[in-house]
């Protein structure tokens, strides 16, 4: 009776290799995942404010613009980027609210990740304005 061909299930290597395999990227997710929600609040605060603020001609009051992205820092306690890093810039297609920065993560050890997140996002013009 040949007993091999009724096992079934993980060997000792597999077993650690599939369970080691599942750790290290649930470790990554747990790690890195913080970092891209952050992301989402602060593009969502970013176009919020940007939604809200009006451009009169092909002017924006920036401290504005920045006193209300400080509020809403304030209140999702955000702390990767800060309002005076988000720049108002002049293009042929209008004026954007851009930032551009780097966020990172221990991974383990000395094991580093680094995230780069950068947006353009367009203020709304008045009309007549």
């Amino acid at each position: 009776m040949n007993l091999r061909k009724a096992q079934l299930g993980l060997t000792l290597w597999s077993g650690l290799y599939l369970f080691g395999s599942l750790g290290f990227f649930a470790l990554c997710a747990i790690k890195i995942g913080p970092l891209y929600l952050n992301e989402f609040q602060i593009n969502r605060a970013v176009r919020d404010v940007a939604a809200q603020s009006s451009v009169v001609g092909s002017e924006v009051d920036v401290t504005a613009v920045r006193s209300s992205l400080q509020r809403r820092w304030d209140i999702d306690y955000l702390r990767q980027l800060e309002p005076r890093d988000i720049k108002v810039i002049r293009t042929t297609g209008g004026l954007f609210l851009s930032y551009d920065y780097d966020a990172e993560v221990s991974l383990f050890a000395n094991i580093i990740v680094v995230a780069r997140f950068k947006a353009d996002i367009p203020l709304r013009a008045v009309p007549g304005g």
